[in-house]
């Protein structure tokens, strides 16, 4: 066949140029915590808003694990340095670095020659003592963790807490506890507790994680002592499990770990392109503050309302009655609803009712559950109850509720029929 005469669909395609190999990435994290979790999913973020091709290694289990990074055959490593161990197996690293890791007082403590992105200890630990002190605690204290290598972040936040308080004028105690431990537990408890019982009264105390609150909140409850009016607790991390974990909903102070993976993705493609940020460090401020039950105090001059106020945050939504909360606080219950009438201006029944309102309103305004789900978890006697106190005290409905919120309302075929059979 003449070669003239072949028709240009047959014609032989000019060769397409390969497309580029993805650049291979290690990110060495413990996703065990929370923090590190937020800044691999802000890594993620990045990934996803922009063009950037990357193959990620992981582990599995989404565990840290360095043997053998050394040969890790990549292009590029996004690592948390507040673990030493990182740090150290990192130290001679031919590959572009990006560290991710606590602020620092000091800056002899930073690593020399790697970008650092730094969570702002000092703006953490300040928003918190904000937050306490517009609460109107006139005491602040500290529940930190064993002095370690691997807890510097932990120490540096006490360093920030000692300045803002003596700036305040104010004592700063600082409680290390013991490294949390199966062998060691009912004695860490004990200690934690006995430490909580000498604090002056009423006081907030910061715990420098999330996990460390939680400590707080259960040594309270096994020692009688009443949140917020007593104690207080304000945590860091904004962690979702140890929500789960607490009877009374936890304060806590909002990381911007997103945006610590953010920019330390940025960076990274950056020098995956060229560019050099030698001992560039760049601190990420909080984001704000979940403000939960466990700071919002308010000061009561008797201490039978503090006590049963203490019991209804954490039994309201199991269905308690008047009656259990007098036994409780150990009077009779014409004498506890004088208290509260002449404490709060409500009856003990209403205080019980408020906190499980409250308590749907969360669950409505995240979306966890549905309406008929909601008022089983809150302590409802039926859907239709929650219903009628809904309208009553907010004038709507649980679904409307939630669209006033700006969630678009859960799946709820029967609060749906619910509504119609109460509009018949």
């Amino acid at each position: 066949m003449n070669r003239a005469h072949v028709p240009p669909s047959f014609a032989a395609a000019p060769p397409s140029a390969p497309a580029p190999r993805p650049h291979r990435i290690a990110l060495l994290f413990n996703a065990n915590k929370v923090y590190d979790r937020e800044i691999i999913a802000g890594i993620g973020h990045y990934l996803r808003s922009t063009r950037v091709a990357w193959d990620l290694f992981l582990e599995d289990d989404f565990r840290c694990r360095l043997a053998g990074i050394e040969r890790f055959e990549g292009d590029g490593i996004i690592a948390d340095f507040d673990d030493p161990a990182v740090a150290e197996a990192l130290r001679d690293c031919p590959l572009p670095v990006v560290a991710v890791g606590s602020s620092f007082e000091d800056e002899a403590h930073y690593p020399r020659d790697v970008p650092y992105i730094a969570t702002d200890n000092r703006k953490l630990v300040s928003l918190a003592c904000t937050h306490l002190i517009g609460a109107g605690l006139p005491q602040l204290a500290m529940y930190s963790l064993p002095v370690a290598q691997e807890n510097r972040w932990a120490q540096e936040r006490e360093l920030a807490f000692a300045a803002i308080a003596h700036a305040e004028g104010m004592a700063a105690p600082v409680y290390r506890g013991l490294a949390t431990s199966a062998s060691v537990w009912n004695q860490a408890v004990e200690q934690l507790g006995d430490w909580l019982h000498a604090l002056p009264k009423p006081v907030g105390v910061i715990a420098v994680t999330d996990a460390r609150a939680r400590h707080l909140l259960q040594a309270c409850l096994i020692h009688g002592i009443a949140v917020p009016e007593q104690v207080a607790i304000i945590g860091i991390d904004n962690d979702p499990l140890t929500r789960t974990l607490t009877r009374i909903p936890l304060s806590s102070v909002i990381q911007g770990t997103e945006e610590m993976g953010k920019t330390a993705a940025h960076l990274l493609h950056r020098m995956l392109r060229g560019a050099r940020f030698p001992g560039q460090r760049i601190r990420v401020p909080p984001v704000g503050i979940s403000v939960l039950e466990s700071t919002r105090h308010e000061p009561l001059a008797s201490p039978h309302v503090m006590r049963a106020r203490h019991f209804i945050r954490q039994y309201a939504c199991q269905g308690i009655k008047t009656e259990q909360v007098a036994d409780y606080v150990g009077v009779s219950r014409s004498s506890l609803e004088d208290y509260f009438r002449r404490e709060l201006q409500c009856t003990v029944h209403q205080a019980i009712l408020r906190h499980k309102l409250d308590a749907a309103k969360a669950l409505l305004a995240r979306r966890d559950a549905s309406s008929a789900e909601v008022a089983i978890r809150c302590g409802f006697t039926s859907l239709q109850y929650m219903y009628a106190v809904f309208r009553r005290e907010l004038d709507c409905t649980p679904r409307e509720y939630q669209d006033r919120a700006g969630a678009p309302p859960a799946p709820d075929v029967t609060a749906s029929a619910c509504i119609d059979a109460s509009s018949r």
